[in-house]
């Protein structure tokens, strides 16, 4: 009897990384393509908020030297973006003070380390006390931008090294999708739709479909989805707190916590449209130490606010604030890399997507190139099980 034929990929979750997935997959014309997403509109955590303020759920900016940048040229899908802002007015908070410049020990560190390589083995603060204890400590907790946790120290040098590159190469890279970041959803959302891809919303999943099937929710959804204990990694818990304010001459556009891990940016600077007009749209975060609750993050962060933005309680319009825990991409402690993460081909036809799976990049590139990778694997195999069916009919 020959073997059944497969005909479908089915993907489950409609976030970015699922909808890269789903292009990716229509594009080999090996198949129907399927994309089912739980809630009522597609994009997962790279949606931004509705109304007045459009506040991305994290500081979501895209990398023009890096994997979603390059993939979205390719496909000739980049959404309309600004650069950052020339010359822009950066803050720094050290013992307890802003200013305009870091303290010289960082800026001797930073010269110092240029072009070292880092080992994965040996955590960053340690690695890193050859120039000084002082310094170490200022350059970790100013790798809170891309960690999002409150002890960046702790992890392992190698990997805040390769980050941290890219984070303070000049120019910037960093790009800015006009509207937030919901903008890139509606532009894949619809690239995906032009290719033929059967989209359905409200469709949660409790049963795994039939493979093969890419499963592109986080980690702990996928856990649960699949029955398998072994879909951990390190993440982190950080408190986010978002204000609309009434805009005024001389507001930074960014704050660098050299005290404690945190990070501020103003960004209606690079894009007015995320505020309304004559307001800012100001976002900071601070990863959470253990146990604490989000009203204490939420009280540093506005510590941190108050170190820079006069008066910006007195002229605060909107507020939102959230714990993001383990949605921020994955740490790597010493002695693991991107590698020991959570395989993307599980058996059986299965493939995982995230940021916290086994493929290299920052932040959200993590996804998108698991997405590429699992979606050549399963088309691959959809194309395997043609040939088989194909010959058991001969």
């Amino acid at each position: 009897m020959p073997p059944l034929v497969m005909t479908t990929i089915t993907i489950v979750g409609g976030g970015l990384g699922g909808l890269v997935a789903a292009i990716e997959c229509a594009e080999s014309g090996a198949g129907e393509v399927r994309l089912l997403e739980a809630h009522a509109r597609f994009g997962g955590r790279a949606r931004s908020t509705n109304g007045d303020f459009h506040a991305n759920f994290g500081p979501h900016v895209i990398y023009a030297d890096g994997a979603l940048w390059r993939w979205l040229e390719d496909h000739d899908l980049c959404p309309p973006t600004s650069r950052a802002p020339t010359a822009p007015k950066a803050l720094f908070r050290h013992n307890g003070r802003t200013r305009r410049r870091p303290p010289a020990a960082f800026i001797r560190a930073l010269w110092r380390l240029r072009g070292t390589e880092a080992p994965a083995d040996i955590d960053f603060h340690t690695w890193a006390g050859h120039v000084g204890d002082e310094a170490a400590t200022l350059l970790a907790r100013a790798a809170g931008v891309f960690t999002f946790d409150h002890d960046p120290g702790r992890v392992a040098a190698a990997f805040i090294v390769e980050r941290g590159r890219r984070v303070v190469t000049f120019p910037p890279t960093v790009r800015y999708a006009h509207g937030g970041w919901s903008t890139l959803v509606d532009v894949l959302e619809r690239a995906a739709r032009d290719r033929g891809v059967v989209m359905e919303t409200n469709s949660p999943v409790d049963v795994l479909p039939p493979s093969p099937v890419i499963v592109a929710t986080d980690l702990a959804a996928a856990r649960r989805l699949l029955a398998d204990d072994t879909l951990q990694w390190i993440g982190t818990r950080t408190a986010l707190l978002d204000v609309g304010l009434r805009a005024r001459r001389g507001d930074p556009f960014i704050i660098s916590d050299l005290d404690e891990a945190g990070w501020v940016e103003r960004f209606s600077h690079p894009d007015p449209s995320l505020a309304p007009a004559a307001h800012s749209l100001v976002q900071g975060q601070i990863g959470l130490r253990p146990d604490e609750t989000l009203e204490s993050g939420v009280a540093r962060v506005e510590a941190l606010l108050d170190s820079g933005f006069a008066d910006w309680r007195g002229r605060e319009v909107w507020r939102r604030r959230s714990v993001i825990e383990n949605k921020s991409g994955a740490l790597d402690l010493p002695g693991t890399t991107w590698q020991d993460r959570p395989a993307i081909d599980r058996g059986d036809g299965v493939f995982v997507v995230g940021d916290m799976v086994a493929a290299p990049g920052l932040l959200s590139e993590v996804s998108v190139v698991s997405a590429m990778q699992a979606a050549q694997q399963a088309v691959t195999l959809l194309q395997n099980g043609r040939r088989a069916h194909a010959y058991g009919r001969s």
